[in-house]
Formats: C-alpha cells, sequence, structure tokens
C-alpha cells in the first residue's frame, strides 16, 4: 500500500467493502418489501389500517431467529458451499419464490394464504440475516466494522429503494402480479455473490455440539459482560431504535393520508433521501474509523433522534393537494429521516458486531439484532391503533420522547470517552 494514501481510503477500497454493499442489498430488499410495499399493498387492496399496522406480528422471526440461530452455527446444509454460504443460498432461493408467489395472491380473497406466505417470507428473511451478519463479521477485521456496516447500512437501505420506490411507481402501471415478479428478480444479485465468495476461515470450525451452540454463546456473553452489564446493553439495543422505528413504521400509509399519491411517494418521498443517505453514512462510516463507534453512536443518534420531529411537521401541517411547496415539504423530511436513521443504524450495527465473540458469532448477533427488531415487530404493530386513537401528530411525538433512554444507556454501554482505534492500526490492518 502507498503510503500516501489515507487509511480509510485504504479500507474503502478492499474488496470485503464490495462484498458489503451485496450483503446490505440482499438483506434490506425482503425487509422493506414487508415495511412499505406490502402496506401500500394491503392499503391499495382495501384492508383498514388497524389490519395494516397487525401485519407487523408477522414479522415476529426478527424477533425470534436466535432460537434457531444455534442451528447456523452448528450445521452446514450444503456441503459443497461450506456453512455459512449453504444458508445463504437456501434463504435467497425460498425468498425469489415467496416474493413472486406473494403477487399471485390477493389480501381480500386470499387472506389466510397471504397472511402465511408473508410470515414464511419473515422467516426466510430472518434465516438469511442471521447468515449474512455472520458472514460479514467473519471476513471484516475489526478495524473495519464500521466502514464496512456503514457500507452494508447503506445497501440495505438503498434496497429499500425497489419495494419503496420503483414497485410502487410500477404498480400504477402495472399489475400487482408483475409488480411482485419484478420485486423478486432484485435478489438475484446477493445470491450470484453467495455463489461467488469464498467461505470465511473462521466459519471453518463450528461447535462441537448442539449444546456448545446454543449455550456457550449466552455463559460467553453474560461472562464477559458480567450480569448488570450485560443486562444495560441488551436493554440499550431494544431502546436505541426504538422511536425512530416506530416512527416509520405506518410511513407509507402516511404519505398517502396526507394527499400525495404512490408515484410521489414512490418518486419524492423515497429517492429524496438517497444520496444524503448515501453520502452521510460513507461520511459516517469514514468518520467512525476516526472518532470510535461510542462516540459515532452519541453524534448519529442525536441526528437520529431531532429528524423525527420532521414527521412532527409533516402531520401538522395536515392533508392537502400537491404542490411545489408540500413537495418540498415531503422531500426535506424523508432526507432527515434517511441521514437520521441511516447514521444511527451504522453505529449501532458496528457497535453490535463488535459486541460478538467471534466463535458464537451467528448466535450472538442474532441475539442483538432480535432485540432490534422487537420494537419494529411488536411496538409498532400498535401503530395503527396509536394513530386512530391519537392522531398523527400526537403519535409522532410520542415517538420523539419514546427515543430519550435509548441515548440516556449510552452513558453506561457506550461512554464517550473511548479508547478510539489509533489510524495506525487502520493502515496496518487493510491489505
Amino acid at each position: 500500500m502507498s503510503p500516501s494514501r489515507p487509511a480509510w481510503l485504504a479500507i474503502l477500497l478492499n474488496r470485503r467493502m464490495l462484498i458489503c454493499i451485496f450483503t446490505g442489498f440482499a438483506s434490506g430488499l425482503p425487509l422493506y418489501l414487508l415495511l412499505n410495499l406490502l402496506p401500500a399493498w394491503l392499503k391499495t387492496e382495501g384492508l383498514s389500517l388497524k389490519a395494516i399496522g397487525a401485519f407487523a406480528l408477522i414479522q415476529f422471526p426478527y424477533t425470534w431467529k436466535f432460537l434457531w440461530a444455534p442451528l447456523l452455527d452448528r450445521y452446514g446444509i450444503l456441503p459443497w458451499l461450506g456453512r455459512r454460504r449453504s444458508w445463504m443460498f437456501v434463504s435467497q432461493v425460498g425468498l425469489i419464490g415467496a416474493i413472486g408467489w406473494l403477487g399471485q395472491l390477493s389480501p381480500v380473497d386470499h387472506l389466510a394464504m397471504v397472511v402465511g406466505l408473508t410470515a414464511t417470507l419473515a422467516f426466510l428473511s430472518a434465516t438469511q440475516d442471521i447468515a449474512l451478519d455472520a458472514f460479514r463479521r467473519e471476513i471484516l477485521p475489526d478495524v473495519e466494522l464500521g466502514l464496512g456496516n456503514a457500507i452494508h447500512v447503506n445497501a440495505y437501505r438503498i434496497a429499500g429503494l425497489v419495494p419503496g420506490s420503483l414497485s410502487l411507481i410500477l404498480a400504477d402501471h402495472l399489475p400487482w402480479s408483475q409488480v411482485f415478479l419484478i420485486t423478486a428478480a432484485f435478489m438475484i444479485p446477493g445470491l450470484a455473490m453467495t455463489l461467488t465468495v469464498k467461505e470465511p476461515f473462521a466459519a471453518a470450525g463450528s461447535p462441537r455440539t448442539l449444546r456448545d451452540a446454543v449455550i456457550e454463546p449466552f455463559r460467553e456473553f453474560f461472562g464477559r459482560h458480567g450480569v448488570q452489564s450485560a443486562l444495560l446493553v441488551l436493554a440499550f439495543l431494544f431502546f436505541y431504535k426504538l422511536g425512530d422505528s416506530l416512527c416509520t413504521a405506518l410511513a407509507t400509509p402516511f404519505y398517502l393520508d396526507m394527499g400525495y399519491t404512490k408515484t410521489e411517494v414512490g418518486v419524492i418521498a423515497k429517492n429524496a433521501g438517497l444520496w444524503p443517505m448515501v453520502i452521510g453514512g460513507i461520511l459516517g462510516g469514514i468518520w467512525m474509523v476516526k472518532i470510535g463507534i461510542n462516540r459515532a453512536l452519541w453524534i448519529f443518534g442525536v441526528v437520529q433522534f431531532v429528524t423525527i420531529l420532521g414527521f412532527v411537521w409533516m402531520a401538522w401541517l395536515g392533508p392537502g393537494e400537491s404542490d411545489a411547496a408540500r413537495l418540498a415539504v415531503l422531500a426535506t423530511v424523508i432526507a432527515g429521516e434517511a441521514v437520521g436513521a441511516g447514521l444511527g443504524t451504522t453505529a449501532f450495527v458496528a457497535f453490535m458486531a463488535r459486541t460478538t465473540n467471534p466463535a458464537y458469532t451467528a448466535t450472538q448477533l442474532a441475539l442483538f439484532t432480535s432485540l432490534m427488531a422487537v420494537p419494529r415487530t411488536f411496538v409498532n404493530a400498535t401503530a395503527g391503533w396509536l394513530v386512530e386513537a391519537m392522531g398523527w401528530t400526537n403519535f409522532f411525538w410520542m415517538c420523539f420522547f419514546l427515543a430519550i433512554p435509548g441515548m440516556l444507556l449510552l452513558i453506561k454501554v457506550a461512554p464517550w470517552h473511548e479508547r478510539t482505534t489509533p489510524l495506525k492500526a487502520a493502515t496496518q490492518a487493510a491489505p
């Protein structure tokens, strides 16, 4: 490596960062389908806000995936691909089929089948996340966790533009059956990545027994931190994204209620956040190399916290006919949310990866990301009832105040005065 090349640039340009783009895109697309495209589909098919909000419960596999993560740590199902890649491959093939099939059904005429297939989609997506998270953690050295996860999170959110933007635009011109087939096709790049990358060296060794795979990750985590500190870490994982997650639970129905068309939501609401999100996320990841993960959690968390107020503002303005000024409001609010949530998630995911023991990557990361998903699944399921009872403005104020506990827990779990990784160490670690 040339001595004149900055450490962050050496990290940014290595092959592992390219792989993180594919892991993020493959991981994000099915989740954003559940968060954005599914609610829009159900609303246009005539389901109530309460029913749409209840569909958040379909995402329960994201909160319980630590229960079967030990199976992914212990066993590989396709020996020719290896332990991590075999689970990635099977879940991705299943996701392509489930997404394509979902659009062939009617939520009104085949509600039970839609519920069952959506639950299957969530299970496959959660399983893919277990494998992808473990794979990514095992290919990234510690010094690259911040930037690698920043790239992963950005690709994750860019993937949301497919079901949250492109698919919505297509839905104004094509039947839903074709829209879902096109959406499913965007899983193919992730499948190609799975077939072309190498199995991580760390994945070559697995727990000797299923009992070891189930018990040791939890024993090691609580033993390393102590019970009290470990419980504080778990509480932080639950609360840090609570307000932001609930705030966006019914974002697409909210935009539609404010008088915007599906095409406007697709073109303006989603793309307005793309470049601020990507640029902010990458710069945030580079900045994390210098300031460390703890300080990034504080700074990015404040941005994530404050941008919830944009939704309060939009709800206060209320519904109306679209004009240039209202479209500018929509673009501003969504751009702010994209930057805030993207930065917060970048530091959050890096923190979770740093907290794992490499010997139990899949199970510990599954536990941490499951806690992260609890608000999105169970708390967000109440969003429809809360909005109908409180109105949009009071609902978003509540989300703002729910974001406070996660910030307060930073005092204990990620103190500002941490020992940051020297830039020289980053230089030496970069290939």
